[in-house]
């Protein structure tokens, strides 16, 4: 294409400009599409991990109300653990005090 005079070189560069800008204006358009569909797939794993965090909201509820059963459970036996050592203790004190009579009546006999 030969150029004649100053308008055509102004409206060549002009029409070049535009196609130009066109094309970079597709680009743009056809990257924001995609921006778009990113959106809305980061928007539904959002909502999915919501529904996980629901879900381990709920198994952690259940957790703690299961682990505070078991600590009054085990809190209960323990008490009756220890209060059956205690009994125990108890008996063995008196029967010591029974064989420590019982030896000195044995040794009383012995001399």
């Amino acid at each position: 294409m030969v150029i004649v005079n100053n308008e055509e070189k102004i409206f060549y560069l002009l029409e070049k400009m535009y196609i130009d800008f066109s094309k970079r204006l597709e680009n743009l358009e056809a990257d924001l599409a995609g921006v778009k569909a990113d959106l809305v797939g980061a928007k539904s794993d959002l909502a999915g991990v919501k529904a996980d965090l629901a879900e381990v909201k709920d198994r952690l509820s259940s957790v703690n109300n299961i682990v505070t059963r078991i600590e009054n459970d085990h809190g209960q036996k323990l008490g009756v653990l220890f209060d059956g050592h205690r009994l125990n203790s108890e008996k063995l004190d008196r029967i010591e005090a029974e064989v420590t009579k019982h030896e000195e009546i044995i040794f009383k006999r012995i001399k």
